[in-house]
């Protein structure tokens, strides 16, 4: 980022105006998400909201009709997944997110395939975050557990070095315990200065992590604030949050 997009606090990651979706139907409307350096962003709202849709987007994933993703404050919207990974964004998806045959290790190596420097540093890093991915690194991934699976995933993601990591639905599937584990995890690599990008269906818990929340209804933006704004507010606690 430029000094004086940064001196302006420029967000490092925006989805602007987004319209798009699908063939003809629009799942966006007008829908923008923005992070910015070391922030957590939270996405949430009710199924079929278009959070996970939101995402795709912002990632290259979806064609957009209107609108536009600026990165470090240059334009990045004609760019392929593939190419704004290069420029330093990481994408998890929900599902389908691990190598299951290969081994723990041989998942992070293959996270740095972009990259043609010794990473052993940024693997030790990944260990240090995720101490029993160290202890299981000669496992197949596949044997691991969901919330270990989902630590793999995220330790893959971050061994290409991004400066934006976008999380769908990290949580999904796994225990409260682990789910707890999984966003302090997260809360560690927002302090390295990393970007996060999350879609989450457990609202209050995510938003209680958030520097900013978005809740999305029928892909709009319908309320954007501080997590903890957002936690206050009586009418996203009643029609979001379960009261």
């Amino acid at each position: 980022m430029s000094a004086a997009a940064e001196r302006a606090g420029a967000p490092v990651l925006i989805g602007e105006a987004m319209t798009g979706g699908y063939g003809a139907a629009d799942i966006l409307h007008e829908c923008t998400i923005a992070v910015e350096k070391g922030e957590i962003a939270v996405i949430v709202g009710p199924n079929g909201a278009g959070k996970s849709t939101a995402m795709k987007a912002v990632f290259g994933m979806l064609p957009l009709r209107e609108g536009r993703v600026r990165l470090n404050g240059r334009d990045i919207t004609k760019l392929s997944p593939q190419a704004r990974v290069a420029e330093g964004m990481a994408f998890v998806p929900q599902n389908n997110n691990i190598f299951p045959s290969l081994s723990v290790e041989e998942n992070l190596e293959m996270g740095a395939f972009l990259r043609d420097d010794d990473f052993s540093g940024t693997m030790a890093q990944v260990f240090d975050l995720f101490p029993i991915l160290k202890e299981k690194r000669r496992q197949a991934a596949g044997e691991l557990s969901g919330g270990q699976r989902q630590q793999v995933a995220v330790g893959r993601a971050l061994m290409t070095r991004p400066g934006v990591l976008m999380l769908d639905e990290p949580t999904a599937g796994v225990s409260p315990i682990v789910m707890d584990e999984l966003f302090d995890r997260i809360i560690e690599v927002a302090r390295t200065g990393i970007s996060i990008l999350m879609v989450e269906q457990n609202a209050r818990q995510a938003l209680e992590i958030a520097d900013k929340g978005y809740v999305l209804v029928q892909g709009r933006n319908r309320f954007t604030d501080t997590g903890a704004a957002l936690l206050a507010d009586p009418e996203v606690r009643r029609s979001f949050l379960g009261g």
